[in-house]
């Protein structure tokens, strides 16, 4: 069952680390695994999402989204997206930005590192959003109580994020006030660069969000119509048209999973830009991750399990909140590649090891005669 589910998965991650070392030594090959293991883990949400989803489509769309849903999803948010970035922030063409990554790494290299305060601002207020509205929300399930359950009653208060994302953008653009840097022979004030930038990162978050807001309504609104159609036709005892209704509400939840895993997406891309500035390195690692978003999904739909491992949702969102941080440092302090992706592993892999520990508490506490003692998270 594994190996059926995740064989295409495991082909391309050797595919995948092979070329890294091809192209760029034991170095690339660290670089590619370390993009991996968190495109996975910060993508488990949205295997888990688009499991819950596509169980309730039939098997046309299923194998629809499976196939030419997960080429858009990893070729156009995981392979073309972060070109974009890149030429729009130096100010190149996409055809030229991969040119120059494949021929002249010494020129590319110097432009990404010219535009680096943009990109990093850019990402750094994104993937700040994305963890605050996590962190703010309140839920069931806490994995660090006692951060979770202060942080929650605070996320009551209207727009608290957009506020906090602002105030630390405003800050970062201070620091650099008196900073600026040389590009292409003009004068450029850093700080305005990073307020700008973020800005624009603060608005794509909120466009993204608006988009699966809007589907995720009109797939709701067109399965009620369908089970208010499915009911009026019982009683009058007429014939309902299944495959259009089906087929119009599945429309709906195939647009809403395009919109969600470009959302979801959207992390690992600009988290990736805190690990590396190679876009061939990173096309391979969110490449290779994207594969286990399919393959989870499938998993999850087929095994009907989706809350085995409860705190990785967690460990992945505070991994993203650590990437948003060193986003933002790195704008002007250098940070290793090493102590970027380590950072994020060992947050998903604490979860992962205290989701481990509460199943086994939970087992044990249900295997006890009597033993009515509640269970926590252990952390």
């Amino acid at each position: 069952m594994v190996l059926k589910t995740f064989g295409w998965s495991f082909a391309i991650t050797a595919l995948g680390l092979v070329a890294a070392v091809l192209y760029g030594g034991w170095e690339a090959f660290g670089i590619v695994a370390i993009l991996c293991v968190l495109e996975i883990s910060l993508s488990f949400d949205n295997a888990v999402v688009n499991a819950g989803i596509l169980k309730k489509m039939n098997a046309f769309w299923q194998k629809i989204f499976l196939t030419i849903g997960v080429l858009i999803a990893v070729f156009g948010m995981r392979l073309i997206f972060p070109v974009v970035i890149v030429a729009i922030s130096a100010k190149i063409g996409p055809i030229e930005a991969v040119d120059l990554a494949l021929n002249d790494a010494e020129r590319y290299e110097q432009l990404v590192t010219d535009a680096h305060p943009s990109i990093a601002a850019f990402g750094g207020m994104f993937l700040l959003m994305i963890f605050l509205d996590f962190i703010f929300e309140d839920r069931d399930i806490k994995w660090l109580g006692w951060l979770e359950r202060p942080l929650a009653k605070l996320g009551k208060i209207d727009m608290l994020s957009v506020c906090i994302a602002l105030v630390v953008l405003a800050i970062s653009a201070m620091t650099f006030a008196t900073q600026a840097h040389q590009h292409g022979g003009t004068h450029i004030d850093a700080a305005s660069t990073v307020l700008l930038s973020g800005v624009f990162g603060l608005i794509t978050y909120l466009i993204v969000g608006g988009l699966s807001s809007y589907f995720e309504n009109k797939l709701e609104e067109e399965e009620e119509r369908e089970h208010e159609a499915e009911e009026e036709a019982k009683r009058s005892g007429k014939k309902v048209t299944a495959v259009q209704l089906a087929g119009k509400a599945a429309f709906f939840m195939f647009l809403y999973l395009e919109v969600l895993d470009a959302s979801f997406s959207f992390d690992g891309v600009i988290g990736a830009f805190a690990i590396t500035n190679d876009i061939v390195l990173m096309a391979l690692g969110l490449g290779v991750g994207a594969m286990y978003v399919r393959s989870l999904t499938v998993y999850l739909v087929r095994q009907g399990t989706l809350d085995d491992y409860v705190y990785l949702e967690h460990g992945a969102h505070y991994a993203i909140g650590a990437l948003a941080a060193i986003l933002m440092v790195s704008i002007r302090y250098e940070i290793p590649e090493i102590v970027t992706g380590g950072i994020g592993v060992a947050l998903i892999a604490w979860s992962f090891w205290s989701s481990v520990r509460r199943n086994k508490a939970l087992a044990a506490a249900e295997g006890g005669a009597g033993d009515k003692t509640e269970v926590s998270s252990g952390v």
